[in-house]
């Protein structure tokens, strides 16, 4: 695939309004702060794709950028604080898990943590989530430039122990400043983008609230500010 074509398309605010014609897409989840709109970025070679804020709460919608006809990176909302009222961050917390319950063209999800905390309780959430979904899943620890070699080893190693289990699941080191591990990253969403998961049809629409699912935790406020 081709990343560095990658383009805006739409910011959806649910699931309804998420792109009809999607084939396959990866979705990128992370932690405020975790450098998940940065790792886009990288990947894409573009510095002004997705949007990197330091005010808590920017990215409150779902963002896709296209990389080829039907295939797409998806932003999801920073998980986190955010200078909004409890029942504003609810409503994110409800169409985020729509999103990720219910969007067939979902291929696989990039979790994106900061290597210096491996894990955090909002990143055991996800990971427990793809093993009951069995979704293909990719840590991504992020800001590797900050540890030495020897602590880089360590949160892999740590990281590699909690995806045990999963056959389609994995864990590398990243960094977007020395953009080390670019190669490995568009690797592993290759394999996830390459074969259609889903078919055009239309928007799809959002289950009651009381549909049954694998359920998210409630949106806990977070004192980190947003990629």
């Amino acid at each position: 695939m081709n990343y560095q074509a990658a383009k805006f398309v739409i910011s959806a605010a649910k699931l309804r309004d998420c792109p009809p014609d999607s084939l396959s897409e990866v979705a990128f989840a992370g932690r405020s702060n975790a450098g998940k709109s940065s790792a886009i970025n990288t990947l894409t070679r573009n510095g002004q794709l997705a949007r990197t804020s330091k005010t808590p709460g920017r990215t409150q919608l779902i963002n896709y950028f296209a990389i080829d006809e039907g295939r797409y990176l998806v932003d999801l909302p920073g998980y986190g604080y955010a200078k909004v009222p409890l029942s504003v961050k609810n409503d994110w917390q409800v169409h985020l898990e729509q999103y990720l319950n219910k969007r067939s063209a979902l291929a696989g999800l990039v979790l994106v943590t900061d290597i210096r905390h491996v894990f955090k309780d909002f990143d055991l959430m996800m990971i427990d989530w793809a093993r009951k979904r069995q979704l293909p899943l990719h840590i991504l620890l992020t800001k590797a430039d900050k540890l030495k070699r020897g602590g880089v080893q360590e949160a892999l190693t740590k990281a590699r122990q909690a995806l045990e289990g999963m056959p389609d699941a994995s864990a590398q080191a990243f960094s977007s400043l020395k953009r080390h591990g670019v190669d490995v990253l568009a690797q592993r969403l290759d394999g996830w983008l390459g074969d259609p998961v889903s078919e055009p049809g239309p928007p799809e629409t959002e289950p009651s609230r009381t549909t049954p699912s694998v359920g998210l935790v409630p949106v806990v406020p977070d004192p980190d500010v947003n990629d």
